[in-house]
């Protein structure tokens, strides 16, 4: 697998979502992006992290601890699925410093393999802070894909209103003409 092609249906999300968005559904079928480290050297492209982070077996181990952390965290119960974001968490930190420009905020980890994951976890954390209800799941029938909704008035339900809304729409459609 190349990593200039990311063949996920979705992408462009804030980091905590793609990172949920590298498993989807293909014709039925659960594909797992995150599989081995050729998927992992893929997503770590297309989120700008490939210079920075290996694509090696422990940083693929800790990112999908992470995925597991952030869905159980995203479809359960909080205080059920704090515990496994906090123990990502717990592999970073945010360093405060004044530089040339001004202040900055720079992540620090004490093992760098888990740079990705804390990341991910961290946005997690930001969404959140920011809109924790426009955190969605596709609700297209069998689409297990992830967004946040930045539409204007907040009624996004489909990853893509392309793929998922164009189905949604056209089996209504079909419905309402089965009824005539």
């Amino acid at each position: 697998m190349s990593a200039a092609r990311d063949p996920r249906p979705l992408t462009g999300e804030p980091l905590a979502l793609d990172l949920l968005n590298t498993r989807w559904n293909r014709e039925g079928v659960t594909q797992d992006l995150l599989d081995g480290t050729g998927g992992l050297a893929v997503w770590l492209a297309s989120n700008g992290l490939a210079g920075t982070h290996p694509a090696d077996a422990e940083v693929l181990r800790h990112l999908r601890e992470a995925r597991e952390a952030i869905a159980a965290a995203v479809h359960g119960p909080p205080r059920e699925a704090a515990p496994l974001v906090d123990a990502v968490l717990a592999h970073g930190r945010i360093r405060a410093r004044l530089t040339e420009d001004g202040p900055a905020e720079e992540p620090e980890f004490a093992d760098p393999s888990w740079g990705p994951a804390w990341l991910a976890a961290r946005d997690y954390l930001d969404l959140l802070g920011r809109a924790p209800e426009r955190i969605r799941s596709c609700a297209g029938g069998g689409c297990v894909l992830h967004f946040f909704d930045t539409s204007r008035n907040g009624t996004r339900r489909w990853c893509s209103m392309a793929a998922c809304g164009n189905r949604a729409k056209a089996s209504r459609h079909y419905a309402r003409s089965k009824e005539n």
